[in-house]
C-alpha cells in the first residue's frame, strides 16, 4: 500500500506540465491580453467571445522529474527507478496544474479613450510541493535512517475551483500613458490546502534502554482545510448524474464567494520603445460555508512493546499489549474534524515587459494610441510570476512578434523558468472579416515526447472582434 502510495505522487508529477502563459501578453488585436493586463493598449473597438470557446487554456509543470524518470520502459526495476528520483528530488521540487474555461467574454468603446471588458471563466488551480520525507518514510522506512528527521513540514499543496466574474476598464490617460483595472467576484466551487504543517518523527538507538530503538514524533501539527468537499461527501445515496448536477449548479453559484482585483498600465517612452506591467488576482476567498477541516496533532515518544508472558490461571486474560497502546496513542495524538470557516490568498501573478517595434505600419483602429504609427515586428521580454505558499516561481520570456497583414499575424518565444532551459513557444492569430481564431502552444519541443518533457501548455479560441471606428 506505501508503495503504491508513492508511484500516485510520481505519476502526478510525471503528468505534469508547464504553467507559463507568455504568448498572449501585450497582443493589442486580442481581448484576452486584457485578462493579464486591463492597462494594455489594445486594437479594436468592440468584441463578444463565442460563449465556452472564446478561451480554453491548460498548463501544468513539473520540476526535477518527468513521466519517462518512473516509467521508463527498459530493464531497470521501477522500485529502483523510483528510488533513485526521490534521491534526486527536493522538498523545492513542485508540480502545478491550471485550467481555464472562459464562459462568457463582451466588451466596447466608451468614449474617445476609454474600453469596457467582462466577463465569466471557470478556473482550476492545484500546486503541491513534492512531500520529500514523508514520502521517504512510507515507501523506504526508517532503517536507513537512524538518528535523522523526518520532516512533515514537507507536505505543503493547495488546490481550487472556482468560477470569476469580472469586469474592467481601460483608460487612455495621454497618448504615451493607458491604465485600467479589474474587479473580480470569486464563486468557490471546492478547495482543499495544507500549509504551514509542522512536526518531526525520529528514530534513536538506545542500546542502554529498555529496547533497541525509541521512536518519537514530536511537535506534529498537520492539517487539512476543505470546503465544498463535505456535502458531496455525505451524500452516500448521490448518483454519477446527481454529483454532476450539483457541481454545474456550483459552476454558476457557488457556496463560498471572494473578491479580487486586477491592475496595469502600459507607458510609451518613444514611439518604438514600450513598458508595461500588471498585477492579477490581488485577492481573497472567504470559506464559510460546506466547511470540514481535519487536524491531527500532539507528541508521542515509544520504546516499542515490551511482551511479558507470566503464568496464567484459566480465568486470567492475557495483558492486552496492542489496546494498550492504542489508549497511549488516542491519548498523546489527537485528531479532530471541524467547520471552522477560513480565508485563503489567491495565487497572485505579476508580470512586468518592455517591447521595441521596428517596421513602421499604419494600420486602421489603433484609437487608444491616438493615430500612433503602428509596426509590423515587435521584440519584447516579459518576466513573470505566480506567489506561491514557498514563494514566488518565476518565468523569463523573450518573444518575436510578427504582423504579417492587418488579419494575420504570429509570435515566436523562447523562455526559460524553473520547468525548463529551451522552452519554445508559438502563437498564430488570423481573423476573417470580424471572426478571430487563435491558436497558442508554449514548450513545444516537449511535444516531440510528452513522457520525457517537463513541461508543455496549450490555449484557443474563438470570438468576433471589431474594429471600426
Amino acid at each position: 500500500m506505501q508503495k503504491i502510495l508513492v508511484i500516485v505522487i510520481f505519476l502526478l508529477f510525471g503528468i505534469s506540465h508547464s504553467q507559463n502563459r507568455p504568448l498572449l501578453y501585450n497582443v493589442d488585436d486580442l481581448p484576452q491580453a486584457l485578462l493579464q493586463n486591463p492597462g494594455t493598449r489594445i486594437d479594436f473597438t468592440r468584441h463578444i467571445g463565442v460563449p465556452f470557446f472564446s478561451q480554453f487554456h491548460v498548463f501544468a509543470g513539473s520540476t526535477g522529474v518527468t513521466a519517462y524518470d518512473v516509467f521508463a520502459d527498459n530493464d531497470t526495476d521501477i522500485n529502483d527507478r523510483i528510488r533513485r528520483v526521490m534521491n534526486d528530488l527536493s522538498s523545492g521540487d513542485f508540480f502545478s496544474v491550471n485550467q481555464q474555461l472562459e464562459v462568457l467574454s463582451f466588451g466596447w468603446k466608451m468614449g474617445q479613450r476609454g474600453y469596457f471588458s467582462a466577463g465569466i471563466y471557470q478556473e482550476l488551480d492545484v500546486f503541491a510541493y513534492f512531500p520529500k520525507d514523508p514520502a521517504v518514510l512510507a515507501f523506504e522506512g526508517n532503517a536507513d535512517y537512524i538518528g535523522e528527521n523526518f520532516d512533515f513540514s514537507d507536505a505543503n499543496f493547495t488546490g481550487e475551483v472556482l468560477t470569476v466574474y469580472h469586469a474592467g476598464f481601460t483608460y487612455k490617460l495621454d497618448p504615451q500613458l493607458s491604465i485600467g483595472g479589474r474587479v473580480k467576484l470569486y464563486s468557490g466551487i471546492f478547495n482543499a490546502e495544507s500549509t504551514q504543517n509542522e512536526g518531526v518523527f525520529r528514530t534513536d538507538a538506545t542500546p542502554g534502554g529498555s529496547n533497541f530503538y525509541r521512536h518519537t514524533l514530536e511537535g506534529l501539527d498537520v492539517m487539512v482545510r476543505t470546503s465544498g468537499y463535505a456535502s458531496l461527501k455525505d451524500e452516500e445515496g448521490m448518483t454519477v448524474d446527481q454529483a454532476v448536477a450539483e457541481l454545474l449548479r456550483r459552476s454558476f453559484f457557488g457556496q463560498n464567494f471572494g473578491l479580487g482585483v486586477d491592475l496595469g498600465f502600459n507607458y510609451r517612452l518613444t514611439e518604438q520603445f514600450a513598458i508595461n506591467a500588471s498585477i492579477q488576482d490581488l485577492g481573497l476567498m472567504f470559506h464559510q460555508k460546506d466547511v470540514e477541516n481535519y487536524q491531527y496533532f500532539g507528541s508521542y515518544s515509544t520504546e516499542g512493546i515490551e511482551p511479558l508472558f507470566p503464568e496464567l490461571d484459566e480465568d486470567e486474560a492475557t495483558i492486552p499489549y496492542w489496546d494498550i497502546f492504542e489508549e497511549e496513542l488516542d491519548a498523546n495524538l489527537l485528531d479532530e474534524t471541524t467547520t471552522s470557516p477560513y480565508n485563503t490568498w489567491r495565487p497572485l501573478k505579476f508580470n512586468a515587459s518592455f517591447e521595441i517595434g521596428t517596421g513602421k505600419a499604419i494600420l486602421p483602429c489603433d484609437y487608444l494610441i491616438s493615430k500612433k504609427p503602428r509596426y509590423m515586428n515587435l521584440f519584447g521580454m516579459l518576466v513573470s510570476g505566480v506567489n506561491r505558499p514557498k514563494g514566488p516561481t518565476y518565468g523569463v520570456t523573450t518573444y518575436w512578434d510578427r504582423k504579417l497583414t492587418n488579419n494575420l499575424r504570429f509570435r515566436v518565444a523562447y523562455g526559460v523558468d524553473e520547468f525548463s532551459l529551451t522552452k519554445i513557444g508559438l502563437m498564430a492569430s488570423a481573423r476573417l472579416k470580424n471572426f478571430n481564431f487563435y491558436l497558442a502552444a508554449n514548450d513545444i519541443i516537449g511535444y516531440t515526447n510528452l513522457a520525457r518533457a517537463n513541461s508543455a501548455s496549450m490555449q484557443f479560441g474563438m470570438q468576433f472582434i471589431f474594429k471600426d471606428l
